[in-house]
């Protein structure tokens, strides 16, 4: 492993895809007899599952727009560029393959769900916005970190603009990335703005990482401009909406879930990277390496890609607590083991995709 590699991507990678899995599962087996908010044990998972998906799309861009700036300093960063629009179209078209209906279409059953937006294509066009910031800006570090990082505060604060945003006018391809109206799970914005924010910190990663005493400084500013974003943020969106006289400002402090779930990233940034030595164990790099596969291979198993024959349709919303707890750690296990073991998927598709790009460039 390059001796430049930060372990704690990984350690938050493995992190956010295994809360990613059991809050899958459990959101989607769980009775609804049993989704009571006012339950604080429910509550608490609720809220720690509202954090997973911010978690995931900031240490996205992190580790992408990091490992870019390194090529840099070996002269191969215009290769990475191209590896990275490679993988972003890749993720997006396994995205909308996940959600193929195969077998409906096979008996002539059609229908436009499988157009509906959801991680996997997110985070491919974000990764592709990156490149294209770091191209705009002609590959200055400093000003990339300036436009990823204003792209990420004004996203979060023109929020209220866009919640309810539903061009019908534009073909559905294109509007299920802005509007949820349609099925889509996640739209473009305000989401690409997690993975810009974290685009962001990777510039101060890769200048500093190295420093005497930088583990701790940076350890410092995510505890502290964590609990500022989650307790502090809305105030100042208030102080600035009245002495701007702006509504846009009041608005986004009324629904302010953007920079609070951000100041969460920031807390569990802080806590992995302080703990990293002590988590740096082969198994959770290892977990943290296989995010595709084991995001592919969950999805099939809950929702039934291709068959329609997931989890979800043949137990459905029937389990107590406890059945699912027990539940979703078993189904853990089994994807894990089947990533590691058994699933080459991504790889070979990766590579086959990399050689039909290669062969149309020639």
């Amino acid at each position: 492993m390059d001796i430049k590699r930060l372990y704690f991507i990984d350690i938050i990678r493995a992190f956010a895809i295994l809360m990613m899995l059991q809050g899958h599962f459990i959101d989607t087996l769980l009775a609804n007899s049993y989704r009571d908010l006012n339950d604080p044990t429910f509550r608490l998972w609720s809220y720690f599952r509202g954090i997973t998906a911010p978690t995931f799309f900031t240490i996205s861009g992190l580790i992408f727009t990091y490992l870019l700036l390194n090529s840099k300093e070996k002269g191969l960063e215009k290769e990475r560029m191209i590896k990275g629009i490679t993988r972003g179209g890749f993720l997006i078209a396994i995205g909308y393959l996940l959600r193929v209906p195969l077998f409906s279409w096979l008996t002539g059953t059609f229908n436009t769900s499988f157009l509906a937006i959801d991680v996997l294509q997110i985070i491919g066009l974000s990764l592709i916005l990156i490149i294209s910031f770091y191209f705009i800006s002609n590959k200055k570090t400093i000003l990339f970190s300036i436009i990823t990082f204003i792209f990420g505060i004004t996203i979060f604060i023109t929020e209220p603009l866009y919640r309810s945003l539903n061009i019908t006018a534009i073909p559905l391809f294109i509007n299920n990335y802005i509007s949820k109206s349609n099925g889509s799970i996640f739209t473009i914005i305000p989401w690409s703005g997690f993975v810009c924010f974290g685009a962001f910190l990777a510039t101060i990663f890769h200048k500093n990482v190295f420093k005497k005493s930088f583990k701790k400084i940076i350890i410092t500013f995510f505890i502290c401009f964590g609990f500022i974003l989650i307790f502090c943020s809305s105030k100042i969106l208030v102080y600035f909406s009245k002495l701007t006289d702006s509504q846009l400002l009041m608005d986004a402090a009324s629904y302010n879930y953007l920079f609070t779930r951000f100041g969460n990233v920031l807390l569990i940034f802080a806590f992995f990277f302080s703990l990293e030595k002590y988590l740096k164990s082969s198994l959770i790099l290892k977990i943290g390496q296989k995010t595709l596969s084991i995001y592919v291979i969950h999805f099939i198993i809950i929702y039934g890609s291709f068959t329609g024959l997931g989890l979800k349709k043949i137990i459905g919303k029937s389990l107590n607590p406890t059945e699912a707890i027990i539940g979703a750690i078993l189904f853990l296990i089994v994807v894990c083991l089947l990533s590691f073991y058994y699933a080459k998927t991504n790889t070979f598709l990766y590579l086959k995709l990399r050689k039909v790009f290669n062969k149309i460039k020639k």
